[in-house]
């Protein structure tokens, strides 16, 4: 069967492996999911991320959850844009997420970013996720 939100599935399988205190999740691979780990790798909410060939055509990404005196790095991640909803922001109009020690991660015409990146940048775009 085909799903209908990739990114928000790989989102819930990270927030349910941390709930039970997996080391290592796996989801299935395509650019838009890596390029989201690694603004979280970058920003420090996962040690890190490999590509995993399961069989010829068919690859996972094999995420490093990280932990912290046992509590989860990652409190709260949540999908904003959806596909039945798309939200898209300009880069003045952005709120600061948990008063800006949350991360919100856009997707930019210069590519997947976090939200300092993007000011940094001063370009906006569609809204995916927040993470805390």
């Amino acid at each position: 069967m085909a799903m209908s939100d990739p990114l928000g599935d790989m989102l819930t399988r990270i927030r349910n492996g941390q709930r039970v205190g997996k080391s290592v999740v796996r989801a299935p691979a395509s650019k838009l999911r890596a390029n989201v780990l690694e603004v979280l790798k970058r920003e420090g909410f996962i040690r890190g991320f490999s590509k995993v060939d399961v069989r010829a055509g068919v690859s996972e990404l094999a995420i490093e959850l990280k932990y912290a005196d046992g509590d989860p790095a990652i409190s709260e991640i949540s999908r904003v844009s959806r596909p039945g909803r798309r939200v898209y922001s300009k880069i003045k109009e952005l709120p600061r997420y948990y008063n800006g020690l949350g991360v919100t991660i856009l997707s930019t015409p210069s590519g997947v970013m976090s939200d300092q990146e993007a000011r940094t940048a001063n370009v906006g775009g569609e809204v995916l996720c927040q993470v805390f």
